[in-house]
């Protein structure tokens, strides 16, 4: 079977096609097991995490399934749509500029501009973010909002935006260079994470606002640790901007990631939110999922 190696600002990842696979390979490729095992950077391919390319509901052109590095299941991976788009276009039959997959998040649309035939950035329209406890999903009265609350965790107090863009993220604003964002990241990262907040876990989004258009961040993402990038974390990162009136509604805001830039518009009502960046094919290999395992003890 062959899997593509894809990163989109240095979140990697092998993307499986199991449209046409039956069987025994196209479960095994989706076991928690061989999905550790293939994320595994000494002892297997590496990488944050496997998308399998599966078939769609009608009127879609693919599901994406997210299996994190530690074998969970996320419901959205922004920089993985874009690879799973650009998958589909330059390679997966799908050649049209407007490419509709179907996620744990729900159907998103994603716009390629293209090169020669050959996708350069994808735009995906990422949905309306939901803001209630009840949506995140987190504790607490179902109906209200998480915005600027105090979170007791790691021996300090974070103050916290709740945002979920299909999949939780607790948002905060913070001070220092790049440095001490991802020595915060490395250190509390964790622990926000599994917080009892957060019943199904959470990202955790560590940002420093450079101004209304411009945002430095990084991001403990659930289930992999740091990574280079976080596109869904980069949007709900401008929508807690947005919210606490650090940033305008309907204006482009430059996200700057550890791995590279994305852009973010979040529409005036929060009704859409749009992510522009990049995703780039690294190598092609073959490998047999049911001969796959763990690294040996």
């Amino acid at each position: 079977m062959r899997f593509a190696k894809y990163q989109g600002l240095g979140n990697d990842f092998l993307v499986v096609d199991l449209r046409e696979l039956r069987g025994d390979d196209a479960a095994a490729a989706q076991d928690p097991e061989v999905v550790k095992a293939l994320c595994d950077r000494q002892f297997g391919v590496g990488g944050d995490g496997v998308l399998a390319v599966l078939p769609g509901d009608p009127g879609a052109d693919a599901r994406m399934r997210v299996l994190n590095a530690d074998g969970s299941e996320a419901e959205m991976c922004g920089n993985g749509i874009r690879c799973v788009a650009k998958e589909l276009f330059d390679r997966g039959g799908v050649k049209k500029n407007s490419i509709a997959i179907d996620t744990g998040a729900g159907r998103l649309v994603c716009a390629i501009d293209d090169k020669g035939g050959v996708a350069q950035s994808v735009t995906v329209e990422m949905g309306a973010p939901r803001l209630l406890r009840g949506e995140i999903p987190m504790t607490g009265p179902s109906h209200e909002r998480c915005i600027e609350q105090p979170l007791q965790v790691a021996g300090v107090e974070l103050v916290v935006t709740c945002v979920s863009m299909g999949n939780p993220h607790a948002v905060a604003f913070v001070t220092g260079d790049a440095g001490s964002l991802r020595k915060r990241a490395e250190t509390i990262g964790p622990s926000v994470e599994h917080h009892a907040w957060f019943p199904k876990r959470t990202n955790a989004e560590f940002a420093r606002v450079i101004g209304p258009r411009e945002i430095e961040l990084v991001v403990w993402e659930r289930g992999v640790g740091i990574t280079l990038a976080c596109g869904t974390g980069a949007c709900a990162t401008v929508v807690a901007a947005v919210v606490t009136g650090r940033c305008e509604e309907g204006s482009d805001v430059l996200v700057h990631l550890p791995g590279g830039d994305l852009t973010i518009n979040v529409e005036k009502g929060l009704s859409q939110v749009r992510m522009k960046g990049p995703a780039m094919h690294v190598f092609d290999g073959e490998l047999e999922p049911r001969r796959v395992s763990a690294r040996p003890v």
